[in-house]
């Protein structure tokens, strides 16, 4: 078979029926469909195991978080390319036809092609909001005369749910962020790495189903989402990155850095926000985003500024 398309499986047995309903009925067929449970408590296995299609195989773990579990599935992979869907999203039916035509017209040397989407429960599609981001359709690839806002809107257009990637490429790059059970940016972590190194391609007809009302990480949360794995662990991105690309990387991880503080300021952690300043600081970092919001963020006045907002937002919902 030519694809592997993975699902990582946890906990997410009212929605997997429905991710696995929309792979199976793929108008493209070539393709084996890996799903690893990663230590269900709620029977979301039992529901993948009951499927009798032969190009289906339930692989089960103990529970390691998203990344480990898209990482078994790569280690176990058959194809030459590999697409992921999250359990709780889901795939138009012509997601692997579409994206592999597409990637096959921009020839052998691109590495992953990234569809748009429909973001339910809207039911809406996000193609205008990528464009107004500077995503277009057709072939990239980062030089150091990409403005670091493209970099930042590429590698969050770049989802799993909606990326068809070569497999070498992604085990090249060491696959997903898998250490401490990381929950948020795990993907991040390997695409930025792909960007640095790779060219891409961005195909802007939205193919795949974002259900954001099913997903965990985009509901309301109660305090600062962690920190991103590539600010955690940074020196691992510098070592791959082409030394051409080192200052537009510098400016790209100052540029996280100084929008994470703003979140840290926001709920109260401003002595962790100036420690995360401090660390990615750039000559000439005036001039990048976030950048003035992110100094306020780092004092006693911004954590006082969000316990404000908070409570008027509260009182606004309430």
């Amino acid at each position: 078979m030519r694809v592997s398309v993975i699902v990582p499986l946890y906990d997410k047995a009212r929605f997997v029926k429905r991710a696995l309903d929309s792979i199976l009925a793929q108008t493209y067929a070539d393709f084996e469909l890996l799903v690893v449970d990663d230590g269900s408590t709620d029977g979301g296995d039992t529901i993948a195991e009951s499927y009798t299609d032969r190009r289906l195989r339930l692989l089960r773990q103990a529970n390691a978080g998203p990344g480990a579990a898209r990482n078994r599935g790569i280690a176990e992979a058959r194809g030459e390319l590999v697409a992921f869907l999250d359990a709780d999203d889901a795939w138009q039916p012509e997601y692997l036809a579409h994206n592999l035509a597409f990637l096959d017209r921009c020839g052998g040397e691109v590495a992953a092609v990234t569809s748009g989407y429909i973001e339910y429960p809207a039911g809406v599609s996000r193609e205008s909001l990528w464009r107004a981001r500077g995503i277009r359709e057709g072939v990239h690839r980062i030089s150091p005369a990409t403005p670091v806002s493209l970099l930042v809107s590429m590698l969050a257009y770049m989802s799993p749910w909606s990326t068809v990637a070569r497999t070498a490429v992604v085990r090249k790059w060491g696959g997903f962020f898998s250490r401490d059970r990381c929950l948020y940016a795990e993907d991040a972590f390997l695409w930025l790495k792909v960007l640095l190194n790779e060219t891409v391609a961005f195909h802007m007809q939205p193919l795949a189903c974002f259900h954001a009302e099913a997903s965990g990480l985009s509901k309301n949360l109660a305090g600062a989402r962690p920190v991103e794995p590539f600010l955690l662990y940074p020196d691992e991105i510098e070592a791959v990155c082409p030394l051409r690309l080192a200052g537009l990387l510098a400016d790209f991880l100052a540029t996280r850095a100084f929008k994470t503080a703003c979140v840290l300021g926001y709920w109260g952690q401003w002595r962790r926000a100036v420690q995360l300043r401090q660390r990615f600081a750039v000559p000439g970092a005036w001039r990048l985003p976030y950048y003035f919001p992110s100094l306020v963020a780092g004092t006693p006045v911004g954590a006082l500024l969000g316990a404000a907002w908070r409570a008027v937002s509260t009182m606004r919902t309430g």
